[in-house]
């Protein structure tokens, strides 16, 4: 099994998918990575030899962002707007959308599970 930047790559998929396994490499990159290096995109993960292997993780290490540098400066940018006050690190911290989407109705992925609202007792004798 090949593990690349920390990751487990899966076994039966090719290759140009399974790079995408890892985050902040996509289909896109990952058939860059794989032209750059002349490996066969239909390569199943489990056919790609060692010294491939290790092609694959120089090309990532020395080009790429990936996985837990990404996430901290992903995570960095965020504080820093919100730190910042701007409308969008304000979206951030109330958790809303942040690019601009209706939220009438449909924002419940970010603002969680609806609240049940409060009704009030009507008066005896009315």
């Amino acid at each position: 099994m090949a593990r690349i930047a920390g990751v487990d790559l899966p076994k039966k998929k090719r290759i140009v998918i399974a790079l995408t396994y890892i985050y902040g490499i996509g289909k896109s990159a990952s058939m860059d990575i794989l032209a750059k290096l002349n490996i066969d995109p239909n390569k199943k993960t489990d056919e790609i030899s060692e010294s491939e292997t290790n092609d694959i993780r120089k090309a990532i290490d020395g080009e790429y962002k990936v996985e837990g540098e990404l996430r901290t400066e992903v995570s960095m940018n965020i504080k820093r707007l919100m730190d910042l006050g701007c409308y969008r690190g304000l979206r951030h911290r109330r958790s809303l959308p942040v690019h601009g989407q209706n939220t009438k109705t449909n924002a419940r992925t970010r603002k969680g599970p609806r609240r049940a609202a409060v009704k009030k007792k009507s008066a005896p004798g009315k």
